[in-house]
């Protein structure tokens, strides 16, 4: 069977990173497709539409009621869109300059890449990837191919993360050798399908939304928003919160990558049909500071899950609104003062961000290295719960060490007639 690779499908569209890039004027708008239209696509799809330098110009969607409710969007916006059910029609437009991929994980990296092969500029939905070498070829389309290419970590446009950030770099708490994160909720109930509980809708190509994952018969509890649940298609809450919540904590170490990985874990009392972990604990070694990330889907628990810096002065605790600085109190006395401090709207920062440097051609604030570089982190977790052991890795080689079975888990074949050059 001929193998359909990102060179095959594209070669009409394929140009050089020269002759695609455009010169934007002051009054010119960026021409964007959006392909994935349910769930986060839909989310980044109403913050797009409310940028005035950005021109809507194709929705795709395998389900119908999704592409059609993204185009009415588009109309309330008083923007004209076309509809597709094929990425492929899309990625041939030469009308398009930008696009939004929100689409499961399995797909980041095929879609990813032939954007950026295409000339067209990339905001791609968290996680990254879904394996380790996906990412990589990621970074190294974007790189080849002169693309501007966001992770859609939208925490890294907040302002009050990159306040955090800096602070903690300076030393403001001291020094910070422990970072904790996670994400608790109680949903021991499980999951059920979202849509098409009775079957695939009329015109619903499964085999394509499988694409270079196994065949599987058609399931409806595997589409649509639980696909996270399926290591075919992604990596449960680790690659879904832990994406963002690690981001930041590598983010304030300055850090590129552990050093090695130890995690416990699995499905225990959801009984649903999914495999991804219910109950995970990860602990990630770096040069001088531990970080621990906690997945708990079957109690939420009394104790707030935000994120904590712990530094020898104060503790920083951070969410999505603001961020609060505790101080330590050492012989008596705090070690310094406490403060509060709001955010802004991460999503219109982000999406702002991305546009701001189509038109300027300058790396995102969460450009693909950063968006491969903690997705890496989720994955070498997935992968040391999955083998219940530690996992070396060195970040110069961008490879697992001294595990054969731990580095076959940094890829996984693609499906034919699918294939990622």
């Amino acid at each position: 069977m001929t193998q359909i690779s990102r060179r095959n499908f594209t070669a009409s569209t394929v140009v050089t990173a020269l002759s695609a890039a455009r010169v934007y004027g002051a009054n010119d708008r960026i021409r964007i497709g959006l392909i994935g239209c349910g769930g986060r696509g839909k989310q980044d799809w109403t913050t797009l539409l409310k940028q005035k330098d950005a021109q809507p110009v194709v929705v795709c969607d395998l389900y119908e009621p999704f592409r059609a409710q993204a185009a009415q969007m588009a109309e309330a916006a008083n923007q004209t869109v076309e509809q597709s059910a094929d990425f492929r029609r899309v990625l041939d437009r030469k009308d398009v300059d930008a696009l939004i991929i929100a689409v499961p994980d399995h797909w980041h990296a095929y879609m990813a890449t032939s954007a950026c092969e295409a000339g067209k500029d990339v905001y791609c939905e968290k996680p990254l990837s879904l394996t380790i070498d996906d990412g990589k070829k990621m970074v190294a389309a974007a790189r080849r191919h002169n693309r501007v290419v966001q992770t859609g970590s939208q925490q890294r446009s907040g302002s009050h993360y990159a306040m955090a950030a800096k602070m903690i770099q300076d030393g403001a708490i001291g020094e910070v050798h422990e970072i904790r994160a996670g994400m608790t909720r109680n949903a021991s109930g499980g999951f059920k399908p979202t849509q098409m509980a009775d079957g695939p809708a009329p015109g619903f190509d499964w085999n394509l939304w499988l694409g270079p994952a196994p065949q599987r018969p058609f399931d409806p509890f595997r589409c649509i928003y639980n696909f996270r649940w399926f290591w075919d298609y992604s990596g449960g809450q680790m690659t879904n919160w832990g994406a963002h919540h690690l981001d930041i904590a590598r983010w304030f170490l300055n850090e590129s990558a552990p050093l090695s990985v130890a995690a416990f874990g699995g499905r225990y009392a959801i009984k649903d049909g999914g495999e991804t972990p219910d109950l995970q604990e990860v602990i990630y070694r770096f040069p001088k500071a531990i970080v621990t990330w906690t997945t708990r889907e079957i109690c939420e628990g009394t104790v707030k899950f935000d994120l904590q810096a712990m530094g020898t002065k104060g503790v920083l605790t951070i969410s999505r609104s603001r961020f609060t600085i505790t101080p330590e109190t050492i012989k008596g006395q705090p070690a310094m003062e406490g403060m509060e401090i709001k955010g802004n709207n991460l999503d219109e920062a982000h999406m702002r961000n991305f546009l701001d440097c189509v038109k300027n051609r300058n790396r995102p604030n969460g450009d693909v290295e950063e968006g491969h570089r903690s997705a890496l982190m989720c994955h070498l977790g997935n992968i040391a719960t999955r083998l219940n052991r530690t996992v070396q890795w060195d970040a110069g080689r961008q490879e697992v060490t001294g595990d054969t079975e731990a580095a076959d888990m940094m890829s996984r074949p693609y499906r034919a007639p699918w294939k990622l050059a």
